[in-house]
């Protein structure tokens, strides 16, 4: 009998993943878009006494889409496709699935997630104009500023992983993605004094993790505001793992 352990469900879904060029693409278009987003808001910066750390990094607004939506079509598409049949057959353990999902488009999202960041910092800043001030990545605090954005794309691809666990239809995971990334801090934004805005991930990554100079109203440590997003993602797979036993069991 073949032993279905942590190991060989890691190796499953890492050839899953690779071996399907549409995510590839996806994944790869969908973040050049978003570096190039990055390399206009650099070049139309005006405000010399900004944040162009902030600016150069505003290509994450496309990004958290992206990568959101591919965590929801990789768990989705088995679904869709048929294939979580054999792939339950394959691991007994069917948290041990979400688990090495998880692990495998988690790694996946954080290198594409830094690559993202780091590209979007070093061209956007190079397309600054006079008088604007052009940060270095020798300054500790734009070093912070892009690498938390980084993990905040990795984090919102986990979330989309979780949300597509628990929902299982591709439209109505990415809907529910897409509306509490873009619908819940407009929400937020009308409601100002509730407070809640400083507990949404959108709004976090914009006001306190892509900027060097946090918005007032998040005067939080940008990586305490970095372990509020994490949690989405954390409650988000435990739930769906605990659906997948009841379930599919």
């Amino acid at each position: 009998m073949i032993r279905s352990g942590y190991r060989q469900a890691v190796a499953m879904e890492w050839v899953k993943l690779r071996t399907l060029r549409s995510t590839t693409w996806a994944l790869g278009l969908g973040l050049a878009a978003s570096i190039a987003l990055g390399v206009i808001a650099g070049y139309n910066t005006r405000d010399a006494g900004g944040d162009p750390t902030s600016n150069v990094l505003a290509g994450v607004i496309l990004g958290q889409v992206v990568m959101g939506v591919l965590g929801v079509l990789i768990m989705t598409g088995e679904y869709s496709s048929g294939t979580i049949g054999p792939t339950l057959a394959a691991v007994p353990r069917r948290p041990l699935v979400l688990v090495a999902k998880a692990t495998v488009f988690g790694v996946t999202g954080l290198l594409a997630g830094q690559v993202t960041t780091f590209a979007s910092f070093l061209l956007g800043i190079a397309v600054l104009r006079p008088p604007v001030p052009h940060p270095s990545l020798g300054d500790p605090t734009v070093v912070r500023a892009v690498v938390l954005t980084g993990l905040y794309l990795a984090l919102i691809g986990l979330a989309g992983l979780g949300i597509g666990a628990l929902v299982r239809h591709s439209a109505a995971s990415a809907a529910t993605l897409v509306g509490g990334l873009f619908v819940l801090p407009l929400v937020a934004g009308a409601a100002r004094s509730s407070g809640i805005g400083r507990f949404l991930p959108e709004l976090i990554a914009g006001n306190s993790l892509a900027a060097v100079k946090p918005v007032s109203g998040f005067g939080w440590s940008p990586w305490l505001e970095l372990g509020i997003v994490a949690l989405y993602p954390a409650a988000l797979l435990t739930a769906g793992g605990w659906l997948l036993v009841r379930r599919d069991s």
